[in-house]
């Protein structure tokens, strides 16, 4: 039950009514509207802007976003469920409910297992959500874990909500950085052979976890390896080291239980089946269209960069897009820019049938945003979207101090040793208690703290004492029957206490959240909601204590016990339901 898509719907029925009496023009998009939380409860359940959105297309008479406001509310206050609708500020219309109604979204949520959860869209296309997605080259570090719970939550997220989601993996295994690591593990294999290595030189990748790859590489090849030339041992060494890193993130996500669906390699854009070149093919397919030409770029402006040349280019008509400026697609020495692999991995999945596609990135590829969306239109034709979701950095503390170094991973601390420290809840819950495009201070001694300050802690505590009131009532009361049929019976009217109410509101306002954070693509959204609702129950669980007639079990009024377990157990399952969306557990029990 979703009492904001119901009034949505009761809204556009009664604008369709003013176009049919000719009072608002024929071809309104009757969707551009909002029915949402008031920012201020005390001015009643529901809000919407529908006035302000259409009276400029108003006929006189309505043309003042008041009047038709007015009108609006005028009907809306008649409806049997309606106690007040009221016009506020310039035309904003505020709904108060009956109290009834909260009753029947205490009863769906107790009937319905999948409370919250949106329903499928067979004419939604379906989404690919790309994440992760790190250079194979070494363990996940901390930065790269924020990207992957944000790209895994909004995945869940968009599935919860009724879409259709493909999570993708893009495995940069071509370029520069897989020859660095490459020779960094055919140094740890001379090592396992016996050598003296020394300190690794610059420029190659130092920390400890190549050791095992080395060691993996004398047991398979023996002596077989060493005294060949790079030109063919690179090879076999690169997608042995390539395979071993991917088998080392696959356990890092697995640590945090996150999965992907596709693995795309970057390598497959140039070395395909059959020895297909897929960025060359994009690249012909764009230029036949006439997007593509040979040019020369204006010089940047301020000082000119040392590595730039004033030369006849392979250029991509980015501008025509919306770029600030075309983009090459070949390097001087005749290979393709990492722009061109991407457009070509784009066009992929445009051509794997995917219209609607999200991109998590570092904060530190801001400025490659507008050429990727660029690109997204050019090879769809317009027919499918780039959302890019920065994620910024993330700030390693404890106890407000810095942490910067790992023994492991050589010169930053891994995801995984972060995990085994603080646990997956708690690095999941706080990698999204801060939208994704702001900086995140995560104190590793802070986030284990069994304190209200700890939002992990709050919510999974205000979901284990909440499941403790339903042991105090089977307690109380021996018979006490807690099946959700048995509590959807219940006598909600007792339910008469401010903060009772509060929580009944909060409830019904579970589906619209998910709604709104999926289209928003803002998992962080939910975080939020948990914590606003495991706050209000917390402060009605204290206002118990001073006022014991407000306690939720009370062994000489069964009946107001009955309701009060129906409302918490309604309780339990919104805020079990918005964790597994997050991808954290909701304990019975805080231990």
């Amino acid at each position: 039950m979703n009492l904001f898509a119901d009034f949505q719907d009761r809204i556009a029925a009664l604008l369709r009514g003013l176009i049919a009496e000719g009072r608002l023009p024929a071809d309104l998009d009757l969707k551009r509207f909002v029915v949402e939380p008031p920012r201020d409860a005390s001015h009643g359940d529901l809000a919407t802007n529908a006035a302000m959105v259409y009276a400029k297309d108003a006929k006189p008479g309505f043309a003042n976003p008041r009047e038709l406001a007015a009108q609006i509310a005028f009907t809306l206050a008649a409806m049997a469920d309606v106690e007040t609708a009221e016009v506020a500020g310039p035309g904003f219309i505020n709904i108060r409910l009956q109290p009834s109604v909260f009753a029947k979204v205490a009863r769906a949520a107790l009937a319905d297992a999948g409370y919250g959860r949106g329903a499928p869209d067979p004419a939604a296309p379906p989404v690919n959500v790309e994440y992760v997605s790190a250079n194979p080259t070494g363990p996940m570090h901390v930065g790269h874990g924020r990207g992957a719970v944000f790209g895994d939550a909004l995945a869940s997220l968009l599935a919860f909500a009724g879409r259709k989601v493909t999570r993708e993996y893009y495995i940069n295994d071509a370029g520069s950085q897989v020859d660095v690591l490459a020779r960094s593990a055919f140094l740890r294999y001379r090592e396992a052979l016996g050598e003296s290595v020394g300190e690794i030189p610059e420029g190659l990748y130092p920390g400890d976890y190549l050791k095992p790859v080395g060691a993996a590489l004398a047991q398979a090849h023996g002596r077989a390896l060493h005294d060949r030339p790079e030109s063919e041992w690179l090879p076999l060494v690169r997608r042995f080291a390539i395979d071993a890193m991917m088998d080392m993130i696959r356990e890092d996500l697995a640590a945090m239980n996150i999965r992907h669906d596709v693995f795309f390699s970057e390598r497959a854009l140039t070395e395909g089946e059959g020895g297909a070149d897929l960025v060359g093919a994009a690249i012909a397919d764009l230029r036949a269209r006439g997007i593509v030409y040979v040019g020369r770029l204006p010089p940047p402006k301020g000082q000119l960069p040392d590595d730039w040349e004033d030369r006849e280019q392979t250029l991509f008509r980015s501008t025509d897009f919306g770029d600030d400026v075309d983009r090459p697609l070949m390097k001087s020495d005749g290979s393709y820019t990492y722009f061109a692999s991407d457009i070509a991995y784009h066009k992929s999945k445009v051509d794997r049938g995917f219209s609607d596609m999200i991109d998590v990135w570092g904060a530190d590829h801001g400025g490659y945003v507008k050429r990727m969306q660029a690109a997204v239109n050019a090879v769809s034709g317009g027919k499918a979207t780039l959302d890019v979701k920065l994620c910024q950095l993330v700030k390693l503390m404890r106890d407000g101090e810095p942490v910067t170094m790992s023994k492991r991973a050589g010169t930053f601390v891994t995801l995984r040793e972060v995990v085994e420290e603080v646990g997956v809840d708690a690095v999941r819950f706080m990698m999204l208690f801060r939208k994704n495009d702001a900086t995140l201070e995560f104190d590793l001694a802070k986030v284990i703290e069994q304190s209200r300050e700890n939002p992990v802690f709050y919510v999974q505590y205000a979901h284990a004492r909440a499941r403790s009131v339903l042991r105090q009532a089977k307690n109380a009361f021996e018979d006490f029957d807690a099946a959700d049929a048995a509590l959807a019976g219940a006598d909600f009217s007792l339910l008469s206490d401010e903060g009772e109410i509060g929580l009944l509101r909060l409830i019904a306002q579970y589906p619209r959240q998910v709604e709104a954070a999926a289209a928003a693509h803002e998992p962080h959204r939910i975080a939020f909601y948990l914590h606003d609702l495991a706050s209000a129950f917390q402060a009605h669980w204290n206002k118990g204590k001073d006022q014991p007639h407000l306690r939720f079990v009370n062994e000489e009024k069964r009946e107001s016990t009955h309701a009060r377990v129906a409302l918490v157990v309604c309780l339990t399952k919104v805020l079990a339901s918005g964790l597994g969306v997050l991808g954290v557990s909701a304990p019975d029990e805080m231990r």
